[in-house]
């Protein structure tokens, strides 16, 4: 069987709790292997105080084995801290692998034009324009939780439940099935056999 290969991009200030669900269930699946990496490798700090070693630095990716790309939001999105990371994803989204950006992270898919041609949500749409000048998807924008297109997946921050079915349906985790009973014991504490 072959594996989804799922990479999760950290940064200092991520947020954390974005990635908090999906992350146990990709981990502990036999369809998935789970990976996080940084720019240069070195440990980094989450908005919450974790303390993160990675798996690899951005140099040690191998791209033709990455299924899906995580990145989750913080503020160094907002404040274009971030560097180094946008010849990956332009060669990802050349190649139709899949990206997934949630909260934060839409405003760089914004700003790079990866939304311009597919529908997606955010934060808001006036928090994209304003954080993101560059973006031309007004038209495409969903005033939904989290949204797939293509090979686009976003979020709003408030909904980390819905971002993670949306990578578990990309990913084929389990049968549709068996997501929505699982988003609706997280979403809405209602456990169905």
């Amino acid at each position: 069987m072959n594996k989804e290969n799922i990479y999760v991009f950290l940064f200092d200030g991520y947020s954390d709790w974005e990635i908090a669900y999906l992350a146990p269930e990709l981990k502990k699946s036999e369809k998935t292997d789970l990976k996080y990496f940084t720019i240069d490798g070195s440990d980094i700090t989450s908005a919450g105080g974790l303390k993160i070693s990675p798996d690899l630095s951005i140099k040690q990716l191998n791209l033709d084995d990455i299924s899906v790309l995580i990145l989750p939001g913080g503020s160094a999105w907002e404040d274009k801290s971030i560097k180094g990371i946008d010849k990956l994803v332009e060669t990802l989204h050349s190649n139709n692998k899949t990206i997934a950006g949630i909260c934060g992270a839409t405003v760089f898919l914004g700003q790079k034009g990866y939304l311009d041609n597919v529908k997606h949500t955010s934060n808001a749409l006036d928090y994209l324009k304003y954080m993101a000048p560059e973006y031309k998807g007004e038209k495409l924008y969903q005033p939904d939780l989290s949204v797939t297109d293509k090979n686009i997946i976003t979020a709003n921050g408030i909904s980390p439940i819905e971002f993670a079915r949306e990578v578990f349906k990309e990913v084929k985790l389990k049968n549709e099935t068996d997501i929505e009973k699982w988003f609706q014991l997280f979403k809405n504490g209602i456990w169905s056999e």
